[in-house]
C-alpha cells in the first residue's frame, strides 16, 4: 500500500477553514473525498467557500491555474455527511481537522479507529499537538501519523508529516505520495511529546515572542518589524501580518 489508487477515497473530519482546504486539495487531486463535520450548516458553507472563495475553484479558473472541467470534476467528487461513521466507510484514508484540543482528538481518533476499515491510514492536521497520543488512542498505532497542512491549502506547499516511533514506513510512503500528487512538498519529521509545533510552528512561535520583545521594548514598531524581515529574509510576510485576520 506505498502508493494511493488513481482515485482514493479519503474523509477529512472537520469542515472549518482547514477541513475545507484540505477537501479542495485532495478533489483538485483526483480524490473522492468525503466531508465530514457535526454541522449540516458548516458543511454547506465548506462547499460554497471551495466553489466560490478566496481561494476556491471559480477564482482558480478565472486566474488560469485550473480549468472549468478539473474544477467541475473536483466539486463531483465531493460529498458532505454529518454521520462520521458513514464518512468512513470503506475509505483509504482519515485526515482529522477538528480544533487543536487533545482530549478531541483522541475522541475523534478512538471513534475513526472503530469506523475506518483495518488497513486505512489516520492522519491528524494538529498544529503541534502530539501524535504518539492520538496513535495509542486507536488499536492501529502504526497506520497513524501526523500531516500538518497550512493556511491557505490552496497556495501554501507545506506538507509536514510527523511519525511517531511505531508508525509503519508504508503508511509514510503513502501520504508522501498522495501530498507529492496534491502539489504539495512532504518533508517527515519525529513526533516530540514534549514540544509543541513539531517544526514549521514551534520555530514560528519563536519568531513570534522575539518579534514582540522588540516591539514592546521600544526597538522598532509592528510595521517596522514586518517591513525589516521582507527585505532582509523575503518572508512573503512578516510576523506581524502572518497573525492578522485574513491573512492566513
Amino acid at each position: 500500500m506505498n502508493e494511493p489508487a488513481l482515485s482514493p477515497l479519503v474523509a477529512v473530519i472537520g469542515a472549518g477553514i482547514m477541513g475545507t482546504g484540505i477537501a479542495q486539495s485532495l478533489a483538485l487531486a483526483g480524490c473522492r473525498v468525503r466531508l465530514n463535520d457535526i454541522a449540516e450548516q458548516r458543511l454547506q458553507a465548506s462547499l460554497d467557500t471551495i466553489e466560490n472563495g478566496r481561494f476556491g475553484l471559480r477564482r482558480g479558473v478565472e486566474r488560469g491555474k485550473v480549468t472549468a472541467q478539473a474544477a467541475n470534476d473536483a466539486l463531483a467528487r465531493i460529498t458532505t455527511t454529518v454521520s462520521l461513521e458513514e464518512a468512513c466507510a470503506g475509505i483509504d484514508l482519515a485526515i482529522e481537522a477538528v480544533p487543536e484540543d487533545l482530549t478531541l482528538k483522541c475522541d475523534v481518533f478512538r471513534r475513526l479507529d472503530q469506523a475506518a476499515p483495518p488497513a486505512a491510514i489516520l492522519t491528524s492536521n494538529a498544529a503541534g499537538l502530539p501524535i504518539t497520543a492520538l496513535a495509542w488512542a486507536t488499536g492501529r498505532p502504526e497506520r497513524v501519523l501526523g500531516w500538518h497542512w497550512a493556511q491557505p491549502v490552496a497556495v501554501i506547499r507545506l506538507a509536514e508529516l510527523v511519525a511517531h516511533p511505531r508508525t509503519a514506513q508504508d503508511a509514510i510512503d503513502y501520504v508522501s505520495a498522495l501530498a507529492r500528487r496534491c502539489g504539495k512538498n512532504p518533508i517527515v519529521v519525529k513526533d516530540q511529546p514534549d514540544s509543541w509545533g513539531y517544526v514549521a510552528n514551534r520555530i514560528n512561535r519563536a519568531v513570534r515572542i522575539e518579534a514582540r520583545r522588540v516591539v514592546e521594548e521600544g526597538v522598532a514598531s509592528e510595521d517596522q518589524v514586518d517591513e525589516i524581515m521582507r527585505d532582509c529574509f523575503r518572508w512573503p510576510m512578516g510576523p506581524f501580518e502572518m497573525q492578522r485576520p485574513g491573512s492566513m
